[in-house]
């Protein structure tokens, strides 16, 4: 304002002067013209820096976030706003690596909207080393089942992606896409997405199903957690059992509740096997899958197979088995376990050899080679000279082209310790064998030639499954495909153990199987009608 009224008395001066002072007037006009271009040249400089200064402020080095982009993963886990790494630069990475997956989003959703043609891809704004990525989940999505399975495949032999690609293909698979990689031999587990992050509970007294509470029961005795754990997941294998009863334990939480105790529980084989044969009998309800899916239980099931122990990846095969509905017809009830094979392949199963155990056998420990001293750990895992399971480690490697199969069943010698005396009826031959045949039937065998292989107490489980399946017209197959039968150390004309512990009944309440092994009853079973005459 200074100025201009110092501008506006000037003019006024010019106006009113005469001619004879012409000189001095110019003089003033130069003076204004003078102060009045240093201010305006100053301003236009403070403005210029001002300016400068503050787009240097608001600008993002777009080589930096390039840089991140290729370290990260493609999504940011959320942090509290309090928290002082939320400021300054680290918000405005954050905000771009949110923008950066947004455009893969928008890519993946132009191209999974058109056809599998390649110059459709070229336009998009990806980079040249993606496009074969893309195209191979683009495969994923087919519905032609053979292209499918063939992406599928190629993906699950890629090794030389950076961390963000693996993570961006997590988000992208579907289900069927993501069970199917986990059922690929040496699948790199960066192509799984981590569990979400279970709900909160509060750590006061014992996890129950359907919530925490019980917590009176700490003082009530002094079990070890361990120990009440395994009888608690007892009762919930008993429970998933039930058709009747899964949609409740799935509804009620029980897939968080049982990761949570997986989790904590890396040091008990025990426990988490437990929990996978949980799983694994839930994945037998396809309705339930979509759910098995979302709770994160994939990546953990694909970690489970690359494990050295035998049981824990035969476990997990299992429950991916039975998940996997794009390849696998058969479902594996509780106690059938394929040991061979147990991933996804392209050879054609010619026959099935099945394994049965005997009194206090179970489904691996019965056809190792030896009794161990020490842990297994990965690296006694590739010793040449020792196995816990030959049939998988040798038969498979011998004849790849059969599809191998142990069965399990519990078995007692004495009923001191029963737990259930419910379950004393279902421990009979006749029971057993008319149980196995059905679970047997729903994973397909009889489709093929059978080749039964038996120790001791199984030997007969298998001729009285093969004497009732005569008997059966559906199922029949099983006598008319079986091709041999091999025994080792089978009683057929009964125990004399068997027969001194049942003689001191009073004493040692002996089980049922151990009374069916006695001579008398051995008998019977020995003499029953060969159904192959």
């Amino acid at each position: 304002m200074s100025v201009a009224a110092y501008c506006l008395v000037c003019c006024r001066k010019i106006s009113t002067s005469g001619t004879g002072r012409h000189d001095r007037h110019w003089k003033d006009i130069r003076n204004i013209a003078k102060i009045t271009g240093s201010l305006i040249l100053g301003g236009y400089v403070f403005i210029t820096y001002e300016m400068r200064s503050l787009r240097k402020a608001m600008t993002l080095d777009t080589h930096a976030v390039r840089q991140e982009k290729l370290k990260s993963y493609i999504y940011v886990h959320t942090l509290s706003e309090d928290r002082n790494d939320l400021q300054g630069i680290t918000n405005k990475l954050r905000k771009e690596l949110h923008k950066t997956a947004i455009r893969a989003l928008e890519v993946s959703t132009k191209l999974f909207s058109k056809d599998l043609d390649r110059e459709n891809y070229s336009k998009s704004n990806m980079e040249v080393y993606e496009l074969p990525l893309w195209l191979l989940l683009k495969g994923t999505q087919s519905t032609d089942k053979r292209v499918r399975l063939e992406a599928v495949q190629n993906i699950a032999g890629i090794h030389y992606c950076r961390d963000y690609q693996y993570r961006t293909v997590a988000q992208a698979c579907d289900k069927r896409t993501t069970i199917g990689l986990a059922r690929s031999k040496d699948v790199d587990l960066r192509f799984f997405l981590t569990p979400p992050a279970l709900p909160k509970v509060d750590d006061r007294g014992l996890w129950c199903f359907g919530g925490n509470g019980l917590p009176y029961a700490e003082s009530l005795s002094s079990v070890p957690s361990e120990k009440l754990e395994v009888y608690s997941l007892q009762a919930l294998l008993k429970h998933s059992r039930i058709s009747t009863q899964v949609d409740s334990l799935v509804s009620n939480g029980g897939l968080q509740l049982l990761q949570r105790i997986y989790l904590l529980r890396k040091d008990s084989q025990k426990i988490q096997r437990s929990i996978m044969r949980v799983i694994g009998n839930l994945a037998l309800h396809e309705h339930l899958h979509s759910s098995i899916v979302d709770s994160g239980w994939i990546s953990l099931l694909a970690e489970a197979m690359k494990s050295p122990y035998v049981i824990q990846t035969s476990h997990a095969a299992r429950a991916l088995a039975n998940l996997d509905r794009d390849t696998v017809t058969e479902k594996y009830p509780d106690g059938v376990y394929v040991l061979h094979p147990q991933h996804r392949t392209n050879q054609l199963i010619k026959a099935d050899v099945l394994f049965v155990h005997g009194l206090l056998g179970a489904a691996f420990k019965t056809w190792r080679q030896q009794d161990r001293d020490q842990p297994l750990d990965e690296s006694a895992a590739q010793e040449e000279d020792y196995t816990e399971c030959w049939p998988k480690d040798w038969l498979a490697e011998d004849y790849p082209a059969l599809r191998i199969i142990s069965v399990e069943y519990d078995t007692h010698l004495s009923d001191w310790k029963a737990k259930c005396p419910a379950d004393n009826n279902r421990k009979s031959m006749a029971y057993r064998s008319s149980e196995l045949l059905n679970k047997l039937k729903m994973a397909g065998v009889g489709k093929r030639p059978i080749i039964w292989v038996s120790h001791s107490m199984g030997g007969l489980l298998v001729k009285k499954m093969l004497v009732n399946a005569s008997r059966n017209k559906d199922l029949q197959d099983f006598v008319k495909n079986t091709r041999g039968i091999a025994f080792y150390s089978v009683p057929h004309h009964g125990s004399r153990l068997a027969e001194y512990s049942v003689n001191a009944r009073l004493l040692l309440f002996p089980s049922i199987e151990v009374k069916e092994l006695s001579k008398g009853e051995a008998l019977v079973t020995s003499h029953i009608r060969n159904p192959f005459m």
